[in-house]
């Protein structure tokens, strides 16, 4: 068994797993087999977008807010959309008042849904970044629980238990394929994969959003533009450091892909599986679909299909 990258260690996924096993989903995999959209692998994908709010992230957040102390009175987030609707979920499900800060690259339909679940939303700056300086600062101001979307402990453990279902579901895997925004979901799945599979990591990024591809180049996080279609959900300027402590030794393959390509994986999803999937969700498969993933035909491989968030009407064009 490889061991677990520092500093986030296996207890820390332990103890994740028990705290928000009441509050999530377990998502299904589904075997597609060798050959299937296209691939000449064998192919599994884990479908976490079905997760409550439709993305990974209310496993960080559940497991953020349970593992506090004391029960937060407020709770405050920054978010492209999913991590937002994550923490109002949570909030509700809880019983805890919540705001959430929105850059306005946030997809309108991400906001209505991000008050839908209860929170009171704001929108403040271009991009995610300009969003978390302003979410930091309602929290200094208020004391309110501050979550972070990706570059926490708790976040990064709770985000971990979705590899180890993977890993559970699926039995071996050669391969495991994941988008990166800030990190969190990426360093997560990384855990997963060093504890218990020794899977080669394949991180996935935008061509215009790739802070961990510009970090893996420079040795260290940088600060990179942010544009493109998945934005909103990947578009992170600087990988968080935490995730970087994990990922920085951790990924085999580090990969860029188009917007257009994207939307096409996106297309493969909905005309094969009638699976919505956001660009988010859907850049990881991107990769393996374009042939970009260094792998071999006989090996078997997982890629998360990690956020649903979005106009229909824009998968089924």
């Amino acid at each position: 068994m490889a061991q677990v990258p520092a500093p986030i260690t296996s207890a820390d996924v332990d103890a994740a797993e028990k705290r928000i096993r009441a509050w999530i989903r377990r998502t299904p995999t589904i075997e597609m087999g060798r050959g299937a959209l296209g691939t000449d692998v064998d192919l599994v994908l884990k479908l976490e977008c079905l997760q409550h709010t439709g993305s990974f992230k209310p496993r960080g957040a559940f497991n953020t807010v349970l593992a506090a102390e004391a029960r937060a009175s407020r709770l405050v987030a920054a978010s492209g959309g999913n991590h937002g609707a994550a923490v109002a979920h949570v909030g509700a499900q809880l019983g805890v008042p919540t705001d959430v800060y929105v850059p306005e690259v946030t997809p309108d339909i991400k906001r209505k849904r991000i008050a839908a679940l209860g929170a009171s939303v704001h929108v403040d700056g271009a991009l995610y970044d300009d969003a978390q300086l302003a979410a930091n600062e309602a929290a200094a101001a208020s004391g309110a629980m501050l979550i972070h979307p990706y570059d926490a402990v708790t976040t990064i453990a709770g985000q971990a238990t979705c590899g180890r279902e993977l890993i559970e579901q699926a039995g071996h895997l050669d391969v495991v394929v994941v988008a990166v925004g800030g990190g969190g979901f990426a360093a997560g799945i990384a855990l997963a994969c060093a504890e218990i599979s020794g899977a080669r990591l394949v991180t996935v990024e935008p061509e215009a959003s790739a802070c961990l591809h510009a970090a893996l180049a420079a040795g260290r996080p940088v600060d990179v533009s942010v544009s493109g279609i998945a934005a909103d959900s990947l578009g992170a300027r600087r990988v968080g450091e935490l995730n970087w402590a994990v990922l920085g030794s951790a990924v085999a393959q580090s990969v860029l892909v188009p917007d257009d390509a994207i939307r096409a994986a996106q297309r493969e999803l909905w005309r094969d599986l009638r699976l919505v999937a956001e660009p988010g969700g859907a850049t990881a498969l991107a990769a393996l679909l374009l042939g970009q993933i260094d792998v071999a035909p006989t090996e078997r491989v997982g890629v998360l299909v990690c956020g649903a968030n979005t106009d229909p009407a824009t998968v089924a064009a």
